[in-house]
């Protein structure tokens, strides 16, 4: 549980970067690359939520899964 916990941290602050170094980016090479971070930014929130909610096989913690490596057979 603790490693999907810091892999939806390290998405999640990665998406908050990227949002916030646009408009400097913005001011400094153009609006292309700012959008083009902003892009990347949005996509990152739907993909560090599927990581985050993925059992982790290695996690004895993880064994309540309803599906997945870890859901009981």
């Amino acid at each position: 549980m603790r490693r999907r916990a810091r892999r939806y941290a390290w998405l999640m602050s990665t998406c908050l970067v990227l949002f916030g170094g646009s408009l400097p980016v913005y001011y400094l090479l153009g609006s292309g690359w700012a959008l083009a971070m902003c892009a990347v930014a949005m996509v990152l929130p739907p993909i560090a939520v599927i990581i985050g909610n993925t059992a982790d096989p290695d996690d004895p913690r993880d064994h309540d899964a309803g599906y997945g490596p870890n859901a009981e057979r």
